[in-house]
């Protein structure tokens, strides 16, 4: 492994950095007006893990002495809940206690295979470089749909509990990003698409397998 923050720029592209601003400046991530939420609420959990995402990409500088990259595969690190309450506005400590936050490299190439995310909710800020995102979609009916995006530097994709996505890094230069997870990540299936929809081929748990 090696370790290197020469990779990630000092400012965060527009935007995140739009997105940070409207938190801290309502206080916050928007809440709905009723005065009790559910906690598993998919759009509180979706609107949390975006600002916490956002944040933390805006303030990578506090935590980018942590990044390494790796030849072989993408690099992944569980990211302490003080080091990221310290880059974080005290308005959002709230939402990062149920959420986990993982820092994540990746070298040209490197990428996920097909996978969900076992029911948590979240999203994921690109730091550097860039990275695409295929997802994919179980129609029911035998079929799938699926849609591919670029996301550069200061993009911020938040997803549902039921999201199956692959990441993978298309570009000739390395990238960084930074993911959220409410609640905290326990287990990941991975899919192929076969001709009857998406097929579960796999599980990983934490603690077991990352």
């Amino acid at each position: 492994m090696t370790s290197s923050t020469s990779l990630l720029g000092a400012a965060l592209p527009a935007p995140a950095a739009d997105l940070l601003a409207s938190i801290t400046a309502h206080g916050g991530p928007a809440r709905a007006a009723a005065p009790h939420r559910l906690p598993d609420d998919v759009t509180t959990r979706r609107t949390s893990a975006a600002a916490l995402a956002a944040a933390l990409a805006a303030n990578a500088a506090a935590w980018t002495d942590l990044v390494e990259y790796q030849a072989h595969s993408r690099w992944t690190h569980l990211l302490d809940p003080a080091t990221a309450a310290a880059a974080l506005d005290p308005a959002l400590h709230d939402d990062l206690a149920a959420a986990q936050i993982w820092l994540l490299s990746w070298m040209p190439q490197q990428g996920t295979p097909l996978h969900d995310h076992g029911g948590s909710a979240g999203a994921f800020a690109v730091v550097s470089g860039a990275l695409t995102e295929l997802t994919v979609t179980d129609r029911g009916d035998g079929g799938v749909r699926d849609s591919e995006a670029a996301l550069t530097a200061g993009r911020v994709r938040p997803f549902g509990p039921h999201h199956v996505h692959q990441v993978t890094n298309t570009g000739t230069v390395p990238a960084v990003s930074v993911h959220v997870y409410e609640p905290r990540l326990t287990v990941m299936n991975t899919y192929r698409i076969a001709g009857c929809g998406l097929l579960q081929t796999g599980s990983e748990r934490a603690g077991v397998d990352w």
